[in-house]
């Protein structure tokens, strides 16, 4: 699942009006709803580093909070891509790692069938939409609210049955496979390494399953992360093998991307036989 924005359940606050200003939140001991007081603070022209921090927007810790929430809801504030993806109508931010995916290598084109895995809450299913995708099935765990186009299934893509009823929804292979899949984060970063490597592993094998040859797929992965034995598979299965981490995907992330195009089906049999 991919992360999305729950920020109204916090605050609303115009872009304009919160430059040079600090937004305190807390509880009204009468009526226990959220108190908003806002703090103005100097304002300067100038491009340089100490003006851009005084049109960042900081929220301070209030009682019931945790720091961490604070500090991910002041991310979420202060987030360009966050700020685009509701005026785009995008539901999540992770929407704009596929665009410039796309962007760099080409991969939707008009008229295609798209299969998106780990699809919640349906960000990259829109983008898919959006850049000519003729049928687009998304497939995930959680159920997701209805993306007009698209079919999606609540489904653990790894059932026995999973290749085929994607073959069904989307009446006939997939011409390319998305996955954004991600682990629950433990902290602990060998235990999370091992969990993305694993969903990337399985993912790899449905796309082989489900996709026709000629076709490509996308999926996310560590820094460092993509094992020797993956990135094997992928480069028997595909033509080209290229990592990338598009601008979207937040500086202090691991991830990454693996790209991987032309798909070559009777090689890609061979590879599972031997794994």
């Amino acid at each position: 699942m991919r992360e999305s924005m729950p920020l109204n359940r916090y605050i609303r606050v115009s872009g304009a009006a919160m430059v040079g200003r600090e937004v305190v939140m807390g509880k009204d001991d009468e009526t226990g709803e959220p108190e908003r007081r806002r703090r103005s603070g100097p304002v300067t022209g100038g491009g340089d580093a100490r003006s851009a921090k005084q049109f960042r927007t900081r929220v301070k810790t209030a009682r019931g909070r945790k720091y961490s929430s604070k500090l991910w809801l002041e991310r979420q504030l202060n987030d360009p891509y966050v700020a685009r993806a509701r005026q785009d109508g995008y539901r999540s931010r992770a929407a704009y790692k596929l665009i410039e995916l796309d962007d760099r290598f080409g991969l939707i084109k008009p008229g295609m069938r798209v299969a998106d895995l780990g699809a919640a809450p349906g960000g990259w299913t829109q983008v898919a939409l959006r850049r000519g995708a003729a049928r687009v099935v998304g497939i995930d765990l959680a159920e997701i609210e209805p993306v007009a186009g698209s079919i999606l299934i609540k489904l653990d893509f790894n059932g026995e049955d999973a290749g085929d009823a994607l073959r069904t929804a989307l009446n006939g292979p997939a011409d390319l496979v998305i996955s954004d899949l991600a682990p629950q984060a433990t902290g602990h970063k060998s235990t999370d390494h091992l969990r993305i490597v694993a969903l990337a592993e399985a993912a790899t094998c449905f796309a082989f399953d489900v996709l026709k040859p000629g076709g490509d797929f996308v999926t996310k992965v560590f820094q460092g992360g993509a094992t020797g034995d993956l990135l094997n598979q992928l480069k028997t299965g595909f033509r080209k093998v290229r990592h990338y981490k598009p601008p979207a995907s937040r500086s202090e992330s691991a991830e990454t991307f693996l790209v991987a195009t032309g798909f070559r089906a009777a090689a890609s049999r061979d590879a599972l036989k031997r794994t």
